[in-house]
């Protein structure tokens, strides 16, 4: 039927990357949003930097009937929220964007936040009236 959920909640492609963001950084460490845990990264210098990594997944899942350009707007917001949080933690660590990082570079930054996202078998679909 065209309609977007993030966990229970109905909304609109416009709010997805926002949405999405929030659960992978769970800022105010809430209980209801996936857990982070420090992930010891080695920097190109060989000195270690610690960064709390999430434990979130985001998972997409489909109907056999979901139309072709929703299923790759939902992928392009999903996609855009990690490149976001990317861009934000670079701009932190090196005073750089992601992509005028080094090859090493944009490695520590993958490691610390990696793009979880798995996509579930789709179901059956909306039944047509």
């Amino acid at each position: 039927q065209g309609n977007i959920m993030a966990g229970d909640t109905e909304m609109d492609i416009y709010g997805l990357k926002d949405k999405t963001k929030e659960f992978v950084l769970n800022i105010n460490d809430e209980e209801n949003l996936p857990e982070k845990e420090d992930k010891e990264i080695e920097m190109p210098d060989g000195s270690k930097w610690v960064y709390p990594e999430s434990k979130g997944i985001i998972s997409l899942q489909t109907t056999r009937d979901t139309n072709y350009d929703i299923y790759i707007s939902v992928q392009n917001e999903l996609t855009a929220a990690f490149n976001e949080i990317r861009d934000d933690v670079a701009m932190k660590k090196f005073q750089a964007k992601f992509s005028e990082l080094s090859e090493d570079e944009r490695n520590v930054i993958t490691k610390a936040v990696p793009m979880k996202i798995s996509e579930a078998e789709p179901r059956k679909g909306a039944t047509k009236k």
